[in-house]
């Protein structure tokens, strides 16, 4: 596939189909959308399939010259590729859970998703600094519209809500990248990472960026956007911003924070690791006492993105591997409780937790696949969830024990908060008449559920193949922010040597 520009190609489909989509009628605009999101997964899957592992950091790059203020410059490593392929895997499946619940304004609706799409494969793309801040910044106008559109009765306030909280902390990254790009004499996004900028100016820099990240991925305090959007937005709309636009904060620290400010990063993970467990206790413990379903998952998300941060900032292979997974993991796992969520909304149109009970009487199968996706999020072996969080934890713990203690309660809460929901849905009586009439999963809910099941066990089984197309890309961040690396307060078990760093190897020998 060289030399064939896979990716603007990825951006052009559903770009096209998105205007197409606009002059149809409303279930012409359903197949359109879901034919161009497929054809996106399908080139996401060749995308997978060419990806040389071991080969360069930087494959599928394009330069198609400069416009303007910036260059179209596209190009993917590890971490885009797992993104990217998340993205185009949920989409069409977006798709399909919103094909009988939308019923107003659909072209219109499907045009959104659609640009959705395009904003966050090219976010996850570009290699132009500013080609970078457009795609991220402008994948909020289509998901404010969704929410604010087609939302529930609250929705204008959650969609202006997330708007102005995630707008804001993106002023201030504008000013950092201006800045960045003086010094340097570029915006090549590879250049700038091994760009080693003053020390002096890199906490600035580095605090301008975390605004902006920090209510991305949400970390607490700046969070309480999340549960408001996820509640208002509808179904497709929560699975698409629990699975892939809260990860674009997490992208964000991985490709800028932590290469291109490794110094400031390693001075200021107190601030990560401090904010991050409060974030795990916090908001698991508010998860808890939710009647709202969505509410409740919502939180659970503040959580899971809070061990993904930890991970980030541990400075060492298993904190970043598990990181990454972590927030694949939570995209596939939240995405499908959310879609789970909506299945019953559709038939009762409540989301009260206690309207429910029993379901497992007469919804057997939603009931196996929502205990599926449940031992997802609580991270159960077998699961894609335990294999993040045990890499996440277990790197962490090299830098700082404390931090790993607390955060690893956050496990044990987050069995409580989701079995907690899981036995007040499923179990217990089926006494409520209109809650006896629902029926089971229809064959287009087993075919929007089953593929992220079967993945979600995938990732459990074989993790391997997910991780091995970003470990060289960990391997060469590792490097990269080593000399800045925090020392850590774990200590060498009583009785066996302190491990062998590479840069005191030679010493033992």
């Amino acid at each position: 596939m060289s030399g064939f520009p896979i990716l603007s190609l990825m951006l052009a489909i559903p770009a096209i189909a998105a205007v197409a989509c606009l002059f149809l009628p409303a279930n012409t605009a359903r197949w359109l959308a879901l034919v161009a999101t497929l054809v996106d997964f399908v080139l996401g899957i060749g995308l997978w399939t060419q990806f040389d592992i071991g080969g360069p950091q930087w494959q599928f790059v394009e330069y198609a010259g400069s416009l303007g203020v910036f260059d179209w410059k596209l190009g993917i490593d590890g971490f885009a590729l797992l993104l990217i392929m998340l993205s185009v895997f949920l989409m069409p499946i977006c798709i399909g859970a919103s094909w009988v619940a939308i019923t107003k304004r659909v072209p219109e609706y499907m045009a959104a998703f659609l640009l959705t799409e395009v904003l966050m494969i090219g976010t996850f793309a570009a290699q132009d600094l500013f080609l970078f801040y457009i795609f991220f910044e402008a994948g909020l106008i289509p998901m404010y519209l969704i929410i604010g559109i087609w939302g529930g009765a609250n929705r204008i306030y959650a969609s202006y809500k997330f708007f102005l909280y995630t707008l804001l902390g993106s002023v201030l990254m504008l000013v950092a990248m201006l800045w960045m790009v003086n010094y340097a004499g570029t915006s090549d996004i590879p250049t700038l990472m091994n760009t080693d900028f003053p020390a002096h100016a890199q906490t600035w820099l580095w605090l301008a960026f975390f605004a902006s990240f920090a209510v991305k991925m949400p970390m607490w305090p700046v969070h309480t956007w999340l549960p408001d959007a996820h509640v208002q937005a509808p179904t497709a709309g929560s699975v698409i911003l629990a699975g892939v636009l809260l990860k674009l904060g997490g992208y964000g620290f991985l490709r800028f924070s932590l290469p291109m400010f490794p110094e400031a990063s390693a001075q200021l993970t107190w601030l990560i690791l401090g904010l991050s467990a409060v974030a795990v206790i916090y908001t698991s413990l508010v998860a808890l006492v939710q009647s709202d379903m969505k509410k409740l998952i919502a939180y659970s998300s503040v959580a899971h993105m809070a061990i993904v941060t930890i991970g980030l900032f541990a400075f060492n292979q298993q904190g970043i591997e598990g990181a990454m997974m972590v927030m694949l993991s939570h995209g596939l796992a939240s995405g499908a409780l959310f879609l789970c969520v909506g299945v019953i909304y559709d038939r009762l149109h409540t989301r009260e937790i206690d309207r429910y009970g029993g379901l497992a009487i007469n919804m057997p199968r939603y009931a196996l696949f929502f205990l599926l996706f449940t031992m997802a999020s609580i991270g159960l072996p077998g699961t894609s969830g335990f294999v993040g969080e045990f890499l996440s934890l277990m790197g962490t713990y090299k830098v700082s024990t404390w931090a790993t203690l607390l955060c690893t309660t956050g496990i044990i809460l987050g069995a409580g908060y989701m079995l907690y929901l899981y036995r007040r849905v499923v179990f217990g009586d089926l006494v409520k008449d209109d809650v006896k009439a629902m029926p089971d999963l229809s064959l287009r809910e087993i075919a929007l559920l089953a593929p992220i099941a079967a993945v979600i066990l995938w990732m459990g089984v074989y993790p391997e193949s997910f991780m091995a197309p970003m470990r060289g890309d960990v391997s060469a961040l590792v490097a990269r922010v080593s000399r800045a690396a925090p020392a850590g307060d774990s200590k060498p078990t009583i009785g066996k040597a302190p491990a062998v760093t590479p840069a005191h190897a030679g010493d033992h020998k």
